[in-house]
């Protein structure tokens, strides 16, 4: 099985330009370009965590995790080729961008086709606000996003 002991796949979704490129590899990798290329198809990054359970996550040795963090591009245009990627997930991040009020408006319909083309039957789903840099130009708020996680059954 390799140098890991699990292998989670999840999937980032959103309209184009929310950020889910910026998001993947500033997780993956620690970096962050402000350019905005836009993502043909889809992509994916990996990164490779240790997952210690108990109350201080210290002691033994671990679980090696293999995160695989798919980019989908936001176009419409790709939507059919990239829900064919949906059936291999385990999990999905709603990305919208704070200072677009409609990508946050559009979650409820990314959340639509993936209950439509997801395999798993209980995918794990977060809710990820993008672009916290951009404070001052701000259209959703914190605990607007939190209200729709928490109506929708969801993480924020």
């Amino acid at each position: 099985m390799g140098d890991y002991d699990y292998l989670i796949k999840f999937l980032a979704l959103g309209d184009s330009g929310v950020g889910k490129t910026s998001f993947l590899h500033r997780y993956t990798d620690n970096t962050f370009t402000g350019q905005f290329i836009s993502t043909v198809g889809i992509d994916f990054k990996e990164k490779k965590v240790v997952y210690k359970s108990g109350r201080s996550g210290y002691g033994g040795r671990g679980q090696r995790v293999l995160l695989q963090l798919w980019d989908t591009a936001g176009q419409e245009r790709f939507r059919s080729l990239t829900t064919a990627f949906f059936r291999d997930a385990m999990g999905f991040i709603l990305i919208f961008d704070i200072t677009n009020e409609q990508s946050f408006l559009n979650i409820r319909d990314w959340l639509s086709q993936l209950k439509i083309h997801a395999y798993c039957e209980t995918p794990d789903i977060i809710i990820c606000g993008n672009k916290s840099d951009l404070e001052n130009r701000r259209q959703v708020s914190t605990a607007r996003a939190k209200q729709l996680a928490d109506q929708l059954g969801l993480f924020l």
